[in-house]
């Protein structure tokens, strides 16, 4: 299958809200319509550094989704940062990870970032298997504190 890559268009949100969707449902996060609002709202705001790549078949249809940002580090200066990557289940296997994390290399190699960081679970096995392709898996821990 030919995958083609680039930043999500204002036509692509119909698709984007289902991919995001699937994202959600897959790490069983309910999402209201003002996340979903929330998030489109951020890919586009130009004062904000969160941005959409959109992998697409020959004919066009959005089959994944990567959404990254810059990420400020007082150690290491700017770097890139994954925060989500999803591809619809019927196009797994076929390249749409590799498309989508090359483009994120070249934006990446753009920007001037040194490097592209991102989590995924422990257990999420077949995504782990395609990062491994692409990068090292790093020795840090994520910790999350409850701030409400």
């Amino acid at each position: 299958m030919t995958v083609t890559v680039s930043p999500a268009r204002p036509e692509d949100y119909p698709r984007w809200r289902e991919l995001f969707a699937g994202y959600a449902e897959f790490y069983e996060v309910e999402l209201t319509e003002a996340d979903v609002e929330r998030a489109w709202s951020w890919i586009h705001d130009p004062d904000r550094s969160t941005r959409c790549l959109i992998a697409r078949t020959e004919d066009g249809t959005p089959v994944g989704l990567a959404h990254y940002r810059a990420e400020d580090s007082p150690l290491s200066g700017t770097r890139g940062f994954l925060d989500d990557l999803f591809v619809d289940p019927a196009h797994r296997g076929g390249g749409v990870v590799d498309a989508l994390l090359d483009e994120l290399r070249r934006v990446a190699v753009a920007q001037g970032w040194p490097s592209v960081r991102w989590r995924t679970a422990e257990d999420n096995y077949r995504a782990r298997a395609a990062y491994d392709r692409h990068a090292v898996r790093t020795p840090f821990l994520t910790y999350a504190m409850d701030a409400r």
